[in-house]
């Protein structure tokens, strides 16, 4: 358990590394039993980072009710948000330097306390500070989870639990909305927050008493001036896309002020990387081309993903007068078909060692569902848009776990962390810019829709923000409900052809991965032997 891991390039690039095989499954047989209760302990820890957004976004009416402040709500996502995408590369780089079981357990004992302090909260002031709280725990949650599965299996053996990541996602997606109205119906809005109590004292007394991975102690210091400045780059880039056309202009002061203080931040973040021992984020893993080529990859389905989650429940709620309470459902044939799709890709991958494929035809199906669903208009049905909708849900099935896949084999052992916290890092500030520059598309085009319909009356219906409330909306007379109904399609239209474009450059940049061998996966006679030799050392515990 405690041997060194060494590491040395492969002609590509590609770290080939030895390691000591008693941390990891073996890459035959059986697994133990208990790495299959680890990984259902890393599964609850996931699903408590994915569902708290949805279950809160269900209950934010009822809070806002109750504690007033609608001037500050978006800032309960905003603070939560923020939070996550800032803490995401430290808590990857400590869990490399100190060791991944005692990090992560810190993390969701924050989250936990972030989310108690969250349910007790008395005001919006206080529940904008304690989500966070939350956030920040929720940051080393989702990097945890995925650097202690890089940890224990080695990647050819990992595309067995793809389709296990991808069903937490789906329940996540699916489960939120109904769950958080049940709770926020029956027991109250504060245990939209409380619920994840029960959930995270199981994952936290499962992992520590199934979870044994080496004990490190780093003597380096930790890079406290690139934390800092790592900080206040991302918070720059996130404010910008949650501010930029709602609160300011996308040319105001504020916004340009955002812009410039980011790229100062990022700049003066990668000469400090340059020079200190220990950097959060050493630069030397973007010079493996595979590494780069998928951060690239993560970063754009991000942006088509969150972008086009953001849009198709509005689109299905305005349009298709489905109902609100019910929007989880709505992704159902995404959501499946990104289920099915990755437990075949992860299956495939573990049997053949093959992956490039995958991230090829994952690119192509994304970018034909976007182009699909941009052809959606007033008489859509919903069995033809949950068919486009599975299109789009099967390319991102073969994308959202190949790309983490690819992105831990690039780097070595010792870099497993920040190469996770990385992926995932560049995949949320792909989304957060993708909500917001997709979302001003479509606000524009809803304007202009509306204007062009029903005159000087539109523009004063969608002048706050060109989002109607389904039940407001239901109040109108039939020529405003369907002018609305119109200009909704055509933003929808203008979002998914957008979104279309973006994707064919992750698409492009598919072709150029190498495929660069799984780790773990035996060819040879004397690497089997070494394989059956570790079977008989205890994989966890």
């Amino acid at each position: 358990m405690g041997k060194s891991q060494s590491a040395t390039p492969t002609g590509d690039g590609a770290p080939t590394v030895a390691t000591d095989r008693s941390a990891s499954i073996p890459s035959t047989g059986k697994q133990p039993a208990s790495v299959r209760l680890v990984l259902f302990a890393l599964m609850i820890a996931m699903l408590l980072a994915m569902l708290d957004n949805m279950i809160v976004g269900t209950a934010m009416p009822t809070i806002v009710g109750e504690l007033g402040g609608m001037n500050h709500l978006s800032w309960v996502v905003t603070a939560y948000t923020l939070a996550t995408a800032a803490s995401t590369p430290i808590w990857g780089k400590l869990g490399d330097m100190y060791g991944r079981k005692g990090v992560f357990l810190t993390s969701i004992v924050i989250f936990l306390v972030g989310s108690a302090l969250s349910g007790m909260a008395q005001d919006m002031s206080q529940l904008i500070g304690f989500r966070a709280v939350q956030g920040l725990g929720a940051g080393g949650l989702m990097v945890g989870v995925m650097a202690i599965i890089g940890d224990l299996i080695p990647p050819r053996e990992r595309g067995k639990y793809q389709g296990m990541m991808a069903g937490v996602m789906a329940v996540a997606m699916i489960g939120g909305p109904l769950v958080g109205g049940t709770l926020t119906d029956h027991l109250g809005w504060r245990w939209s927050f409380y619920i994840n109590l029960p959930l995270g004292v199981i994952a936290l007394a499962m992992v520590t008493a199934v979870l044994h991975l080496p004990k490190k102690r780093s003597q380096t210091r930790i890079d406290y001036a690139g934390a800092a400045l790592l900080t206040l780059g991302i918070t720059a880039l996130v404010l910008i896309t949650t501010w930029g056309g709602t609160e300011y202009d996308w040319l105001s002061g504020q916004i340009i002020g955002l812009g410039v203080l980011g790229v100062v931040c990022l700049l003066a973040f990668v000469l400090v990387e340059r020079k200190v021992s220990e950097p959060v984020l050493p630069l030397h893993i973007f010079r493996n081309g595979n590494f780069s080529l998928v951060t690239v990859i993560g970063f754009l389905v991000g942006f088509v993903m969150f972008g086009s989650m953001t849009f198709l429940p509005l689109f299905q709620q305005t349009v298709q007068g489905a109902s609100a309470t019910n929007s989880g459902l709505l992704l159902l044939p995404m959501l499946l078909a990104m289920m099915v799709v990755s437990l075949f890709a992860g299956r495939v991958t573990t049997q053949t060692g093959k992956y490039k494929i995958f991230v090829v035809v994952g690119g192509g199906l994304i970018t034909t569902g976007l182009a699909l669903l941009s052809l959606m208009d007033t008489g859509t049905t919903r069995f033809t848009s949950g068919a486009f909708m599975a299109v789009l849900g099967a390319g991102m099935g073969f994308l959202m776990q190949t790309t983490m896949l690819i992105a831990q084999n690039s780097v070595e052992l010792k870099d497993m962390g920040v190469g996770s916290s990385s992926a995932t890092l560049f995949r949320t500030i792909g989304g957060s810019f993708g909500v917001a520059i997709l979302g001003a598309i479509f606000t524009n085009q809803v304007q202009s829709t509306m204007i062009e319909r029903i005159g000087k009356a539109g523009e004063k219906l969608t002048s706050a923000g060109a989002q109607m409330d389904p039940k407001g909306l239901a109040k109108l007379p039939a020529p405003i409900k369907d002018a609305y109904a119109h200009a909704v399609a055509a933003g929808s239209h203008q979002v998914f052809l957008w979104g279309a474009a973006i994707s064919i450059v992750g698409f492009a940049a598919a072709w150029f991965l190498k495929e660069v061998p799984l780790r773990g996966g035996p060819t040879k006679p004397a690497e089997a032997a070494q394989t059956e030799a570790a079977e008989r050392v205890p994989a966890v515990a």
